[in-house]
């Protein structure tokens, strides 16, 4: 698996616009009128020229260096040709761009019109990911999804011809009407795709969608009452590890599979805590402190707003300074909480956590309490260490959250470092 660079950034793009919406969805996008497209590229250009100076006056540190770009949404593909090219003329701009950096958009199938890939491919996008979801025609289209089992091998055989052979497609354990039979389709289908990345992810039905309403009003709109039983849905997913590993798909992530070499890179920065910029809707960074006091330097996480016109309407980025800021939310890490997002972001993967360079990194004292943590959870069959490292076993991924809710609240008193640079950053 390859290691994200430390001094490089990855730049994620977020392009809210969808053609419906899926039922489960709770994403920051929706179906919004072809004139606002425009509007919004317009923003992601100023806030992608502004970032230097809202970064500078934060106190953040933000390399110029790329080597991963992510556009994700929504459905980026239904920017126009011509929008597509600005922005990534706007991201070469603005920064340097390496040039075998991996450049990912996401696509629904059945929406990559030919010149839309065209354009795609004169930008330097190498990479794909399709949200799919399910090969099974009828599940889709009660999720919400307008494509056909026929359009996504369709659509592979565009790509393949223009070029773009880092393919991932997305899979869904738990849609409304799946069975084991229909779910053993999908993974059929998937394997016979041939494509060297796939994510599989079990449905969490949230309150604030669609599905997740009907759910709570016991509604049959949206077929509610057909969503698999979570332990369902746990069966689901344990299958699909093991029919994509052996068709050489092999896990590194709770939710990512993929052949040797093509892991995603910029999704992997994430679980590495390297440093991204997030621009647009619902767009989240991450940067490290530009001043060095000898000492573990805070990171500063930020989101943009949800709402898409207080978005248009708000302040540019380099306007966006103060840490409550209507457009952008603004917050220092202590270290003590950068140690906890470690375990949790850390233990996502397969190859999980490094106890010696977590204590290198926050020292010993820091690092007890959780390695206390890990005794208790090895015991419950949830984690096992292996030369060093902590990983989550087969049961433990099934209940990832309840593990991670063991690494919360470890350092509550902080240590002095803590407090001061609290205090510095005003919370």
């Amino acid at each position: 698996m390859k290691e994200i660079g430390h001094n490089a950034l990855g730049i994620y793009i977020s392009i809210p616009f969808c053609r419906s919406k899926c039922t489960y969805c709770n994403f920051a996008s929706g179906v919004y009128p072809a004139s606002d497209h425009a509007r919004y590229v317009e923003r992601l250009i100023a806030d992608l020229a502004a970032a230097r100076v809202w970064a500078a006056r934060i106190g953040a540190e933000l390399p110029r260096r790329v080597d991963t770009v992510y556009l994700g949404g929504g459905t980026p593909s239904l920017l126009a040709p011509a929008l597509l090219a600005r922005l990534f003329a706007a991201v070469r701009a603005e920064f340097d761009v390496d040039p075998d950096a991996e450049i990912t958009v996401e696509c629904a199938p059945g929406q990559i019109a030919d010149d839309t890939l065209a354009a795609l491919t004169a930008a330097g996008v190498n990479r794909v990911s399709l949200g799919v979801q399910s090969f099974n025609d009828r599940e889709a289209a009660v999720s919400g999804r307008l494509h056909s089992r026929g359009v996504v091998f369709d659509d592979l055989r565009r790509l393949r011809a223009a070029g773009i052979a880092n393919l991932s497609l997305d899979l869904i354990a738990g849609l409304a009407g799946q069975t084991f039979a229909s779910w053993e389709e999908s993974l059929a289908a998937l394997v016979d795709c041939a494509v060297p990345h796939a994510s599989v992810y079990m449905l969490e039905v949230d309150e604030d969608s669609r599905l997740g309403r009907e759910m709570l009003a016991h509604g049959a709109r949206y077929h509610a009452g057909l969503v698999p039983t979570d332990d369902a849905i746990a069966r689901m997913y344990t299958r699909a590890i093991e029919k994509l590993s052996e068709a050489g798909l092999a896990q590194y992530e709770i939710s990512n599979l993929s052949r040797p070499g093509f892991e995603s890179r910029h999704n992997l920065r994430y679980w590495q805590r390297r440093p991204y910029l997030g621009v647009g809707l619902d767009a989240s960074s991450m940067l490290r402190e530009a001043a060095d006091r000898g000492v573990l330097r805070r990171v500063v996480r930020s989101t943009t707003t949800s709402d898409l016109p207080a978005y248009l309407a708000g302040p540019a980025l380099h306007d966006s300074v103060s840490l409550n800021s209507v457009s952008i939310d603004t917050e220092w890490i202590i270290p003590a909480r950068q140690h906890e997002e470690a375990w949790f972001l850390g233990l996502r993967t397969n190859a999980g956590v490094n106890v010696a360079a977590l204590q290198r990194e926050f020292g010993r004292g820091m690092v007890a309490p959780a390695l206390d943590a890990v005794a208790r959870l090895a015991e419950d069959g949830l984690l096992t260490t292996l030369a060093g490292t902590v990983s989550l076993t087969a049961q433990g991924q099934l209940l990832a959250n309840d593990v991670f809710e063991e690494f919360l609240d470890l350092n509550a008193e902080g240590s002095a470092y803590d407090r001061h640079t609290s205090l510095m950053a005003g919370g």
